[in-house]
């Protein structure tokens, strides 16, 4: 049997990161692309007849709407992968995905089957809601219960640079179709669907490479015991309910700063009211990511050594000194401008975004922790980033000007911020069944911390 302090040897991590980035990098370029086409294409192709403004409101709000239906993932995807294992739910999530976003690229338009057109796409933007809110928590899991203690933001990290990944391999496609493969009315014709249809051969790869993977330790010692808990997600709300708001928050705090860039509003801005060229606005995006990747990589690096909480907290520091500023220098319509104001948003989102999955991790006990980890996050999604760019476009529309949308940028990153002070740092918490006791306890500062004085007390 195996010890509940026990990790996986250095060639199985390496695998299980191999695998996670792979995975999760196809999942979420799966899920950016369709944001990406809701900002330039989708208000043409599907919602045209109810003019350009509201056209542009109703295909945001089908990219919002899908994260009503995270939750939905997020319970079925926890409760059978606290009872079933993580790496079977890991394998599931991505078809179910890669298959609605290729149900995407074939999807005809309003102007040939009428309104089935719009509704079909929101069906299948459902289907991907879905299925991202079952797949963060088994990818988190997979490499963070794989990992030493002393390297678990590290780990945790990896899954966290497949969605910076993912908007890179999303925005940079983009950029190639508009600007080279299909640029002007091509685009608009059959160009779009392109990248879409990839998603076929991309999720045939990510299924052989995370079913290649050994499943998580802490899970194996779990089923091996008959421990499964068997009803994961009842639990977890009877007895976890504040860590779950606690945790969501601090996830709204990066998701509705993040959604303004890949939910596609500020592409829609920039190249809607600021007349930027497309491709260079897809390429600007491009370069953003790749500085969001960095920064979650350093973030995942800083928070074991000054723990999650205060890289947390260094990362909404920075999304708040932004929060105006980013609009100042987009304004000025010039390219150095617009790749300022992103580079610099990106690496707020960066320090925020790499500590989430180890601390997330640690603060839920093993019994239920696939449900903790992955509920708060598609909570945290809804009241983040799901109506992000909704709201912002509807604020532009109201005020005329991107004041508001700033305040509103600022706002959530001060609730990210707060929530983030009533959660302690976990780093060095062992992570298996037999320490319960110390991981249900102690995880905020409205209770006594019983799980670090027992490690304390340890020689």
């Amino acid at each position: 049997m195996t010890s509940s302090n026990a990790v996986s040897n250095p060639a199985t991590q390496r695998r299980v990161a191999f695998a996670t980035i792979i995975g999760t990098t196809i999942e979420w370029y799966d899920f950016f692309i369709y944001a990406l086409g809701a900002g330039l294409v989708f208000t043409q192709l599907f919602f045209k007849p109810a003019g350009e403004d509201i056209g542009l409101l109703l295909s945001f709000a089908t990219v919002g709407i899908s994260f009503l239906f995270r939750p939905l993932g997020a319970f079925l995807a926890g409760h059978y992968g606290d009872k079933i294992g993580r790496r079977a739910m890991l394998v599931r999530t991505l078809i179910l995905m890669g298959a609605a976003t290729t149900l995407i690229g074939v999807l005809p338009t309003f102007a040939q089957i009428g309104i089935a057109a719009p509704i079909l796409l929101l069906l299948l933007r459902i289907l991907q809601g879905v299925s991202a809110g079952g797949e963060w928590g088994g990818a988190v899991l997979m490499v963070v219960e794989h990992a030493p203690a002393d390297r678990r933001g590290r780990a945790g990290a990896l899954p966290q640079v497949g969605v910076p990944l993912g908007f890179l391999l999303a925005s940079g496609l983009m950029a190639l179709m508009t600007g080279v493969v299909s640029p002007g009315q091509a685009f608009l014709e059959w160009g779009w669907r392109v990248p879409f249809l990839l998603s076929i051969v991309l999720i045939v790869v990510g299924y052989f490479v995370r079913r290649s993977v050994e499943e998580s330790p802490v899970f194996t010692e779990i089923a091996e015991r008959g421990q499964q808990t068997k009803a994961p997600v009842v639990v977890l709300f009877k007895r976890h309910w504040h860590l779950v708001i606690l945790a969501a928050l601090v996830f709204v705090g990066n998701n509705a700063v993040g959604y303004m860039t890949t939910g596609g509003f500020l592409q829609s801005y920039a190249t809607g009211r600021l007349k930027i060229d497309t491709t260079a606005m897809l390429i600007a995006s491009t370069v953003a990511s790749a500085v969001w990747f960095v920064a979650t990589l350093i973030a995942g690096r800083l928070a074991d050594s000054i723990g999650r909480r205060n890289t947390h907290l260094i990362g909404f520091a920075v999304q708040a000194l932004m929060a105006f500023p980013l609009f100042w220098l987009v304004n000025t319509a010039t390219l150095p401008g617009l790749y300022a104001g992103l580079v610099l948003l990106s690496i707020g989102l960066g320090l925020t975004y790499g500590p989430l999955a180890a601390w997330y991790a640690e603060i839920f006990p093993a019994s239920v922790r696939f449900s903790g980890v992955a509920i708060p996050y598609a909570i945290g999604s809804i009241l983040g980033g799901a109506f992000a760019p909704t709201i912002a476009q509807a604020l532009l529309q109201a005020t005329g000007t991107t004041t508001a949308v700033s305040w509103y940028i600022l706002i959530a990153t001060l609730v990210g911020a707060a929530a983030t002070l009533c959660l302690r740092d976990r780093r060095g918490i062992p992570l298996g069944p037999d320490h319960e006791a110390e991981q249900a306890s102690g995880a905020t500062i409205f209770a006594p911390n019983v799980a670090h004085r027992e490690l304390a007390a340890k020689p």
